[in-house]
């Protein structure tokens, strides 16, 4: 069983060279990708926050991960409905957060872990929100050094950008150079997997939960 470092090298170079990826499930079943999604998740804030079930960091475990990886070798893992709260935005307005249980949500870092891997190399330069060591700061410091002479700029946000995200336009995306049916099926399946709102099951037609 290979390393996770070595197997997100392999994602890395596979995208960088614009090549697909034909056997990206089987990749789920490495519990050293797990291992890796729960240091890179076991301590942010909402590690202990439970989603629909009272399952929390706390009941993380090697057999648990095992149990994780069988599941997903018969493509029997099902993911939960997400537990969606409202929180506030500064303009007054609130904004839907949906909390996974603890198993959703390291089975959604190895996912992360795997596409990052794969499609950071094909991302343009011009990019910085949302990817490793980019952000505010890198999208300044571009700014400050290439666009001399600029003297007006134009901000634009999309609505409701996660919330009404088409579903089968991001799998047919992520198609074009994933060429795994059933890794596909497993990405569709935490899409549509809904919502829990006052206890009250809704469906996501549309969209990503955030949280």
């Amino acid at each position: 069983m290979q390393n996770a470092e070595t197997v997100l090298g392999v994602l890395r170079e596979r995208g960088r060279c614009g090549l697909p990826c034909n056997e990206l499930y089987r990749q789920l079943f490495n519990p050293q990708l797990y291992l890796l999604a729960y240091g890179r998740i076991y301590a942010n804030h909402g590690a202990m926050t439970p989603g629909v079930t009272s399952e929390t960091v706390d009941g993380m475990s090697q057999r648990k991960i095992d149990r994780i990886i069988e599941a997903m070798r018969h493509e029997r893992y099902r993911f939960h409905p997400v537990r969606r709260v409202h929180i506030p935005k500064k303009n007054g307005k609130t904004r839907p957060l949906g909390l996974p249980t603890w198993s959703d949500k390291l089975v959604g870092e190895v996912i992360r872990l795997l596409l990052e891997a794969y499609y950071e190399p094909m991302f343009s330069d011009r990019s910085h929100g949302f990817r490793p060591r980019r952000g505010c700061h890198t999208a300044l410091r571009e700014v400050d050094h290439t666009w001399t002479g600029t003297s007006w700029f134009i901000e634009g946000d999309i609505a409701d950008c996660f919330g009404s995200l088409d579903h089968q336009v991001l799998l047919s995306i992520l198609g074009e150079k994933i060429h795994d049916q059933r890794f596909l099926r497993l990405v569709r399946n935490m899409l549509t997997a809904g919502y829990l709102e006052d206890w009250k099951w809704g469906a996501t037609l549309s969209g990503a939960p955030q949280g």
